[in-house]
């Protein structure tokens, strides 16, 4: 009996991208990819322009440049793209959680296969942050540069603390846009809008943070009513920037929300920690002119290498947003260390900025290795059974406890070798329970 031809692709990354883009099915949403590649350059150019090291009185310092520079703090409405993220997320997971209804797979089998992608990742970061911080612990590095260091690396895993969770509801979530479609998103937007009168109002600051949960459900949910074409057309793409962007001047330049989308350090109040409503009118901006420009968009990604650099990202998005941050850390140290006069320039001065463009070829280039020796972790293994949901959903919150206590604190601490054993050991304990089965297949 004769096998049936598997197809291999070729190799190298461009040609493997090619060969994949001239198979890719009419059926396909390429926008939603594609969107999804231009907001992680969007989060990778926006830390590195935003990244603002110097020497302050002969001392290492590392600053923000939206604190330094507050007219700089409008940049942010260009470069705040999570909005973007849990749109397109709620788009895919639309698709995937409707397949595998039809292939009659259960939660358990999909929720396995997202904590494998998003998580799974993390994995090999936090080990080489731990490694990192016990050497630079041993070596005398003060507690500050640690902290300073492996916080700002880290920083991204937040939004996969949020996400996971989100994903986890999708039954729930498919099912409300099922029954009451818009009402899924008016909901969750209106309660956030309750949290945030309470947050200025009665000062119930510990209410806010169930933001989190409202104010992106309600991205999420645009997404299931993206796919269903009851958010489309360039009427409604431009009455929803429309609407987005004068709410979003009118909340920051009239009311009580500072004009940063993005956290600085110095302000008293944070428009994303926990989120309030300018994000929500930033996603009604943003989806507008997705919605507006979805045509033009369609007919360019039909071409052959549009659509190829848009799968090559893709391929390697997680290590791309994961990794960005840890070559800038390394390189700044360096720079330190080795070349403090590439350092001296002031901060909002015009040489500063001038110098920004190399310092941007510079991290590219520098994270090119990195995306060759980690994307490999977002081809997980194969596995012939999932957890039980219950496991799966207890380990999975201990996973997000530790990435949330990573992104707020960094990994270095007054423990053992320097370091926050408890939140370290969280995020591989989680995922262990969550997915731990048995026979495995690498992919």
């Amino acid at each position: 009996m004769n096998k049936p031809h598997v197809e291999i692709p070729p190799p190298g990354l461009w040609a493997k991208a090619l060969w994949m883009a001239d198979r890719t099915p009419e059926s396909r949403n390429r926008t939603v990819d594609f969107l999804r590649a231009l907001s992680i350059l969007a989060v990778v150019l926006g830390h590195w322009i935003i990244s603002a090291p110097y020497f302050s009185d002969g001392s290492p310092a590392y600053s923000h440049i939206l604190d330094l520079a507050p007219w700089s703090q409008w940049l942010t409405w260009l470069f705040q793209v999570m909005p973007v993220f849990f749109f397109v997320g709620g788009y895919s997971n639309f698709i995937s959680w409707q397949s595998a209804q039809r292939k009659n797979l259960g939660f358990g089998s999909w929720f396995d296969s997202r904590i494998r992608r998003l998580i799974g990742p993390v994995m090999p970061l936090i080990g080489m942050w731990a490694v990192m911080v016990a050497i630079a612990h041993s070596n005398g590095v003060g507690p500050t540069m640690i902290f300073i260091g492996s916080k700002v690396a880290l920083i991204p895993v937040w939004f996969l603390a949020v996400y996971i969770l989100v994903v986890a509801l999708v039954p729930l979530t498919f099912r409300a846009w099922q029954h009451w479609g818009l009402a899924s998103i008016l909901v969750p937007a209106a309660a956030a809008a309750v949290i945030d009168i309470a947050f200025f109002t009665a000062n119930q600051h510990s209410l806010a943070w169930l933001n989190y949960p409202f104010v992106w459900l309600a991205v999420h949910q645009m997404g299931y009513a993206w796919h269903d074409r009851r958010l489309a057309g360039l009427r409604t793409g431009l009455l929803l920037f429309a609407g987005g962007l004068l709410s979003l001047m009118a909340l920051t330049q009239l009311g009580p929300y500072p004009l940063s989308l993005v956290g600085v350090p110095s302000d008293a109040i944070s428009n994303t920690l926990p989120p309030k409503l300018p994000l929500l009118a930033l996603a009604a901006a943003q989806i507008g002119l997705i919605l507006a420009f979805e045509a033009p968009l369609k007919h360019w990604l039909s071409k052959r290498r549009p659509w190829t650099a848009t799968i090559l990202i893709n391929g390697m998005i997680m290590t791309i947003f994961l990794w960005h941050s840890t070559v800038m850390i390394l390189l700044v140290g360096l720079a330190f260390w080795v070349w403090p006069t590439l350092l001296a320039t002031q901060p909002d001065t015009p040489l500063w900025w001038t110098a920004r463009l190399p310092w941007l070829l510079v991290y590219t280039l520098a994270t090119l290795p990195f995306l060759l020796i980690f994307s490999r972790f977002e081809r997980p293994a194969t596995h012939s059974g999932s957890a039980p949901v219950w496991r799966q959903l207890f380990g999975i919150a201990i996973t997000c406890l530790g990435l949330a206590m990573l992104a707020m604190g960094g990994i270095g601490g007054s423990d053992w070798l320097g370091l926050r054993w408890i939140p370290l050991l969280l995020v591989p304990a989680g995922f262990a329970i969550a997915t731990v089965t048995g026979a495995v297949r690498r992919t």
